[in-house]
Order: C-alpha cells, then sequence, then structure tokens
C-alpha cells in the first residue's frame, strides 16, 4: 500500500502542512517537530509524490533533453555536461533521441511540456520556422545546445563553425597550394552549412578554384566514411588532403584510405572536426578541431537555469573558444 502525506501526519500526530514543510526543508518548524516528522517518514517507508508537488508548486524540478542519437559519442559528452550542472541545480533530466527527424523533433517538443517540464534544452539539426514558431510559444524556456538559430531568437551554445572550418581547411592549405577534399554528412543544417562556408574561404583566401568533384557528402557516420573514400578514389587525381566535418567519418576516411593501401599522412592528410574520444583511439591519432561538447552541454544547462528561475542573462547567445588540435594524421612544423 502507498504511503501519503495523510499517513505521515496522523502518525507524527501533526498537521499535513508541518509534513509538507519539513519535507520542502521549510526553517519554519520546530527542531523537535521535525525530527518526529522525519523519523515517522522514515519508518513508514514515505516517498514524496514528485508530480503532487509540482502541482502544488507549478515547477516539476524537470528538464527534457531532446538529443539526435545519445548513442553517437559527440552527443554523450553533451549530455554529459548537462546532466552534471542539471544534478548541481538539483534538477531531473528527461532525455529523449529524435533521430534527427524533423517530424519527431516537434513530437517530443509537445510531449515535453505535455510532460510539465520547467525548461526544454534542443539539439538538433536544421531548425526550421516550425521549430521556431514551437519554441516560441512554448511555456517554458528552451535552449540550443550545439545547434544554430539563424535568426538568434532562441538562446543558444555554439563555437564559432565557420572560423573553425576555415583555419583547419587553412591549415591542410599550408602543406601545399592544392584543394583538400570535403566530406560532409548529408545534413544539410545551418552548422553544417557554416562549416562548409568556412572551407570556401579558405580556398577563395588562397586563389583555388573550387572543384565540386572534391566535395563528397554522405553518410553522417564512420561507414559514410568509408564510402567517401571509395568516391575519391575515382578521381583523376587524389587529393592530398581531406577536410571532414565530423570525426566518426574522419575515422572511416583514414581507415579507407589504410584499407586500400595508402598511408596517412604520407599520401593524404586528414583533419577532423570535435575532438571526440575516438580521434585520440584511431591511429594515426587525428587532427582535429577542439570543440568542448561537455562544456557546450554544461553552459547550455547553466543557461536554461538562470531563465527558469528569471536570473538576469547578459548574453543569450554564448559563443565558446575553439582551438586547432593537431596531430597524427597531418604533417605540420611541429612533427
Amino acid at each position: 500500500m502507498t504511503i501519503t502525506i495523510y499517513d505521515v501526519a496522523r502518525e507524527a500526530n501533526v498537521s499535513m502542512a508541518t509534513v509538507s514543510r519539513v519535507v520542502n526543508g521549510n526553517p519554519n518548524v520546530k527542531p523537535t517537530t521535525r525530527k518526529k516528522v522525519l523519523a515517522t517518514i522514515e519508518r513508514l517507508g514515505y516517498r514524496p509524490n514528485a508530480v503532487a508537488r509540482g502541482l502544488a508548486s507549478k515547477k516539476t524540478t524537470t528538464v527534457g533533453a531532446i538529443i539526435p542519437d545519445i548513442s553517437n559519442i559527440f552527443f554523450s559528452e553533451l549530455a554529459r555536461g548537462i546532466e552534471d550542472i542539471a544534478t548541481m541545480y538539483k534538477y531531473n533530466i528527461i532525455l529523449s533521441n529524435s533521430d534527427s527527424n524533423k517530424e519527431k523533433e516537434l513530437q517530443l517538443i509537445n510531449t515535453m511540456l505535455e510532460k510539465q517540464v520547467d525548461g526544454i534544452l534542443f539539439m538538433g539539426g536544421n531548425i526550421t520556422e516550425e521549430h521556431i514558431q514551437q519554441f516560441k510559444t512554448a511555456s517554458v524556456p528552451v535552449v540550443l545546445a550545439a545547434t544554430y538559430d539563424s535568426t538568434d531568437v532562441i538562446p543558444s551554445v555554439n563555437i564559432d563553425y565557420e572560423l573553425a572550418a576555415y583555419e583547419a581547411t587553412k591549415e591542410l592549405i599550408a602543406g601545399g597550394n592544392e584543394q583538400p577534399a570535403l566530406v560532409a554528412g548529408t545534413n544539410d543544417s545551418m552548422v553544417n552549412n557554416l562549416k562548409y562556408e568556412g572551407y570556401l574561404r579558405a580556398l577563395k583566401e588562397a586563389n583555388i578554384e573550387v572543384d565540386d568533384s572534391y566535395i563528397i557528402k554522405g553518410e553522417y557516420s564512420y561507414n559514410g566514411g568509408l564510402s567517401a573514400v571509395e568516391k575519391l578514389l575515382e578521381l583523376d587525381k587524389l587529393p592530398s588532403s581531406v577536410f571532414v566535418t565530423f570525426d566518426e567519418i574522419a575515422i572511416g576516411v583514414i581507415h579507407g584510405f589504410q584499407d586500400r593501401g595508402y598511408k596517412v599522412p604520407e599520401d593524404v592528410q586528414v583533419f577532423g572536426f570535435d575532438n571526440t574520444k575516438l580521434a585520440k583511439m584511431v591511429r594515426p591519432t587525428l587532427s582535429t578541431v577542439v570543440q568542448p561538447m561537455y562544456d557546450i552541454g554544461a553552459v547550455a544547462m547553466r543557461l536554461l537555469t538562470k531563465y527558469m528561475n528569471k536570473e538576469e542573462v547578459s548574453d543569450k547567445n554564448v559563443v565558446l573558444p575553439h582551438r586547432l588540435e593537431k596531430r597524427n594524421s597531418t604533417v605540420h612544423d611541429e612533427q
């Protein structure tokens, strides 16, 4: 049988209001009464009903986090940053996978609101007008993490993706005046578009004419990298370097070349993006753009707590620093 607040009040011979004050840490309770109520709670095994408490306070201390794929190492590190800060501020997380499917994303936003969450953290691909409309009309604050809103309407935490891609491509070009190939996923999100623009800016600055056959789009995965290599090997001239917009694809690219007898970086250099744990596990280790995934998740959660608690927010669109981590998949001065 479920023990209720009424049972505790009756056993402790106090009012239900007193039990509620003890449970919620209200200081306006005599120490002797608090001790008696806590002893009764422990003896009966009472567990406060979070839903009922939420209805009374109009807060559930729950945050909805919508992530494309928690099994993806990039998003798992983001989720860890979110969880750690949520725990610090005593919020629970409801985590859902959207599979980067627009209809599922919109459905999950509604589901989170129906569950009476106090706020939503959203990580997705392409932010459409429908997304923006749903966020703007939501009854709770929404913060984007590693997700770009070109309208700057929704608070967000990101890095400068265009600049990061520009710097990575420029690093490859510095080794020789040729066009690095670009390998990217098929996801036409604003983040990927910004990476593409950074790539093009580096080529333009170096006066390199763009050859579209050097730009490969495919599956956003390790297998996508393997497939990209097959396409690159069909070209009349193999590029001497490849900029890849995601580490997992980059590792597929490295292995794809190695499987065909090519050496990295001697025959072809590979530069990734994200600096996931995989970058240091592959051989040769992967040069990559360091995107601080954990920090993005942590800062996004902290930003959300400010909105939920109506604290002052000085910057609603946070841009965290990035850097290039040069490892053994590229040739550089330090080697």
